[in-house]
C-alpha cells in the first residue's frame, strides 16, 4: 500500500535548537542601555515597529534585528544615542550569531527516526550564512535530503518547495513552533501542519490556528513519530 505521507518538513529555528531565548536576552540587554530614554514598554513597542516595517528590506534573522534595534535606539534618543552604546548593540548581535546551537528534546532521536523512513526537508527562515552554519553545528545536516532558506514562508513558498518531493503537497507534511508561518501557509496548500509549542514566541508569529482536518498540535518532537505512523 502506498504511503500517504512521503515528505516532512521541519522548522529550524525554536523547533529543532533554541533561538527565540538569544533574542530575549538581547533585547533585555537593550531596554537596559536605553533606560534613561524610554521605559520597558514604549522600547519594545518602538522595536516590534521597527523589525514590522525593515522585515522587507533586511529579512528575518539577527543582522535585521540588530539594525532595526539601531534605529529604535536613534529614534527614542533623537538620534543622540552615544556611539558606545550602538557599539555593545553590535557586540551583542556578533555574540548571537556565535553562540553555539543546542538541540530541543528528543529532536535527534525523532529526525534520525523519520529520516530512515521519510524524505526529510528543512525549511527555514533567516541569514543564509547563519543558518548554514547552524545546521552545520547541529549534527542534523546528513538527515535532510533537501535545505531552504527562504526569505518568507507562505503559500507558495510551500507549493514550491514539496513540488519538488514525491507525492508534492498531498504528501507531504511542515513541522514548526510559528503558526503564522509553519502551520497555516502548509495546511493552506493542502499539507499537514504540525504545531509544537516553545515558551517563547516572537510577537510578529502569533496568529490563530487553523480550523482543518490536517491540523495537529503536540507536546514536543517526541510526540510527531506516533502522528506520523498513524497518518501512514
Amino acid at each position: 500500500m502506498a504511503r500517504k505521507l512521503q515528505t516532512i518538513g521541519f522548522d529550524a529555528d525554536d523547533t529543532l535548537w533554541h533561538n527565540e531565548r538569544f533574542f530575549k536576552l538581547t533585547q533585555a540587554h537593550f531596554e537596559e542601555l536605553l533606560a534613561d530614554h524610554a521605559d520597558t514598554s514604549q522600547l519594545h513597542e518602538h522595536l516590534i515597529e521597527a523589525e514590522k516595517r525593515n522585515i522587507g528590506h533586511y529579512g528575518f534573522g539577527v543582522k535585521g534585528f540588530v539594525l532595526s534595534m539601531i534605529e529604535t535606539a536613534i529614534d527614542v534618543t533623537d538620534g543622540r544615542v552615544p556611539g558606545s552604546v550602538i557599539r555593545q548593540i553590535l557586540d551583542a548581535g556578533q555574540d548571537m550569531l556565535a553562540h553555539p546551537i543546542e538541540l530541543l528534546p528528543h529532536v535527534q532521536s525523532t529526525v534520525e527516526s523519520l529520516a530512515a523512513t521519510h524524505r526529510l526537508v528543512l525549511i527555514t527562515k533567516g541569514d543564509l550564512l547563519h543558518q548554514e552554519r547552524k545546521l552545520a553545528q547541529s549534527g542534523l545536516g546528513d538527515l535532510f535530503d533537501d535545505v531552504a532558506i527562504v526569505s518568507d514562508k507562505t503559500v507558495q513558498t510551500y507549493q514550491t518547495i514539496f513540488a519538488r518531493h514525491p507525492g508534492g503537497v498531498d504528501q507531504a507534511m511542515m513541522v514548526g513552533n510559528s503558526m503564522r508561518s509553519d502551520v497555516v501557509p502548509a495546511v493552506e496548500t493542502g499539507a499537514w501542519g504540525v504545531y509544537v509549542p516553545h515558551d517563547l514566541e516572537w510577537d510578529l508569529e502569533k496568529a490563530e490556528p487553523p480550523q482543518a482536518p490536517r491540523y495537529v498540535a503536540i507536546t514536543d518532537l517526541g510526540d510527531l513519530p506516533a502522528v506520523v505512523a498513524d497518518i501512514g
